[in-house]
């Protein structure tokens, strides 16, 4: 009603501030996500996604701080961020927090415009399968592992049983077209600006001050103070939340949790934590 409002005044009554919506990608990415630990997916993300395109803004502004995780999810959460800037013809002005790697910098190539802290952690361009083998630990307790498939393939890498050769070589030949697809992906966006530097699609990570040399990140600098210097003093930062408060976010209203219900979930969030923790340790955070 506002807008509208404003769009029936002369142009000399208008208001001059500029309002620009601001998404926070944080945290880890991975399908699903339990109850008490939430992760990024396009499931999680796409509502906040859309409805910051539907403000009229001249860009959307994204805040990400995040070590990675999931290739398809942060893809998708990429091409949905793409898909509408196009639709909305607006730009996407992508801010790195702590971290931007992996699956975290697979998402901010969607932005038009990247910026970051000087301190800040870009890159980690590549793809990392992570698991615990126990073949001798099994031995030692007397415990005979009994795994019965219809296919020869079906239970391939089991940590319960010797690595096989042939098996680590197919989970290679699968990183590596994932990788191709991230690589293609950060070419395709970054274009001219990325140097040629033989470390860059190796998985290794650098602050962004270094990779602003490497064309990685467009500038150094925080979302506030780039919003005010592009567009206006007055500038106002409006951040996208989801419409759930604490009770709608854990579901006790709607639905009925049952003692192993609520006794899986934690379970599951310990396992989450741990693996989450793995992924933002690899950056000394």
């Amino acid at each position: 009603m506002k807008r509208l409002f404003n769009r029936l005044l002369p142009k000399s009554w208008r208001s001059s501030v500029v309002t620009i919506p601001v998404i926070r990608l944080h945290g880890t990415i991975m399908a699903g996500g339990g109850q008490f630990r939430p992760s990024l997916s396009l499931a999680s993300t796409a509502g906040l996604i859309e409805k910051a395109f539907l403000f009229d803004a001249p860009a959307v502004a994204i805040s990400i701080n995040s070590p990675g995780g999931s290739p398809v999810q942060s893809r998708l959460i990429f091409k949905r961020i793409r898909d509408l800037a196009a639709e909305k013809n607006k730009k996407v002005l992508v801010f790195v927090e702590d971290v931007a790697a992996s699956g975290g910098y697979m998402i901010a190539v969607a932005g038009d415009e990247i910026f970051a802290d000087p301190s800040s952690i870009v890159g980690s361009i590549g793809v990392v399968s992570a698991s615990f083998g126990f073949p001798e630990l099994m031995k030692k307790i007397g415990v005979e592992r009994r795994v019965h498939t219809a296919g020869q393939n079906k239970a391939v890498l089991d940590p319960f049983k010797p690595e096989k050769k042939e098996d680590v070589e197919r989970l290679k030949a699968l990183q590596l077209e994932v990788h191709e697809t991230f690589i293609d992906l950060v070419k395709e966006r970054r274009g001219a600006r990325l140097k040629d530097d033989p470390d860059l699609f190796t998985g290794l990570f650098w602050t962004a001050k270094k990779g602003l040399e490497l064309g990685l990140v467009d500038a150094l600098g925080d979302m506030r103070g780039v919003l005010k210097t592009r567009f206006g003093a007055k500038t106002q930062l409006r951040l996208i939340t989801a419409p759930r408060g604490f009770f709608g976010r854990f579901g006790l209203f709607g639905s009925r949790l049952s003692a192993p219900d609520i006794a899986a979930a934690a379970a599951s969030g310990v396992i989450d934590a741990a693996e989450e923790r793995a992924l933002w340790a690899r950056f000394g955070l």
